[in-house]
């Protein structure tokens, strides 16, 4: 049996590069590498900073296609907290509202009120803090669920969304400010414990007829599977993958009524002159039906009395051949 003597370990050769040892490894903090970083790039530092928390609730009262609005809405935003059903009693909705948010530690709100069981209204501001407010309040309107709708478009729970504005939010004054609003309440803050860190979805606002109709769409990227298609979608769109919107839903219309400064009321920011209540339109309707009555009643008369003005002269041959 053969021993083998236990020699130095091999010295690196001239065309090794030689082994740098732990204590002269360059060793950078966190806040060195996001300095380092260039400035057109935005890096993260993974913590969530942007603690929004909005509280969405709703009134006594309200219908099965109104609270099923009110869960969609929970599941497009993530950063929800959510109450039941809110008595506002004799202090009024807007110290009510107050003091579950303070409750909650919620900086915005986003209440759903009915009326008269077929009336829906959607209260969307900021609470707390030393000057609380603005707020807005709207009528909704067209109202689709996605249980309703049934849509081919699906995206992941409680992702972030992108949320796209026509050109009209950065040109009216009062858009400019529920745009503000909407993206606090409907944008969801990078690193939300209950986020998922994808965006695949879009959340879009279009101001048109002097109305702000609201839908949620999925993006869609479509890979080609054979090089034909890739050359194709390339002439086509010039990219290699080509994308598309899917809608997901809910869907409806959100008609604008008053801005207020402070939470649920004080001094009038804006208001529209060109809302009419519900309850003035169904009053016009029921005020024509009863008008179409009473013409029809007159119509009646008007025959009553032409058939009784008609006098047939007496025909002076009528009993000749008797």
């Amino acid at each position: 049996m053969t021993t083998k003597k236990r020699g130095k370990p091999d010295q690196p050769t001239s065309n090794q590069a030689p082994v740098a040892k732990e204590d002269e490894v360059e060793v950078k903090t966190k806040e060195e590498v996001i300095a380092a970083a260039p400035a057109t790039s935005f890096s993260s530092d993974g913590r969530y900073r942007n603690k929004q928390r909005c509280l969405v609730l709703c009134t006594r009262g309200v219908t099965a296609r109104y609270r099923h609005l009110l869960e969609d809405l929970r599941t497009l935003i993530p950063h929800h907290k959510k109450e039941s059903k809110l008595d506002p009693g004799d202090a009024g909705i807007g110290r009510a509202v107050a003091d579950v948010a303070e409750m909650r530690s919620c900086n915005t709100v986003l209440l759903l009120e009915c009326r008269k069981r077929q009336d829906a209204y959607m209260w969307i501001g900021r609470v707390g803090g030393q000057s609380p407010g603005p707020s807005i309040k709207f009528h909704v309107s067209n109202i689709h669920t996605m249980d309703e709708l049934r849509l081919s478009g699906n995206c992941m729970r409680n992702s972030r969304p992108v949320l796209s504005f026509d050109e009209s939010f950065n040109r009216l004054g009062h858009l400019k400010l529920m745009k503000e609003l909407f993206v606090d309440v409907f944008g969801t803050p990078r690193g939300h414990p209950n986020s998922k860190p994808f965006v695949d979805r879009v959340m879009a606002f279009y101001y048109a007829d002097k109305r702000i109709w609201v839908r949620n769409y999925q993006i869609i990227e479509q890979t080609p599977t054979t090089a034909l298609e890739a050359s194709q979608a390339k002439k086509e769109s010039g990219l290699a993958q080509a994308t598309s919107l899917v809608e997901i839903g809910p869907r409806f219309v959100l008609n604008p009524i008053r801005i207020f400064r402070g939470s649920f009321g004080g001094q009038t920011l804006f208001q529209n002159p060109d809302f009419v209540s519900p309850n003035t339109i169904r009053a016009m309707e029921k005020r024509n039906k009863g008008m179409s009555y009473e013409e029809r009643k007159m119509a009646e008369q008007n025959r009553k009395e032409r058939k009784s003005q008609i006098v047939v002269p007496e025909d002076p041959l009528g009993d000749v051949f008797r």
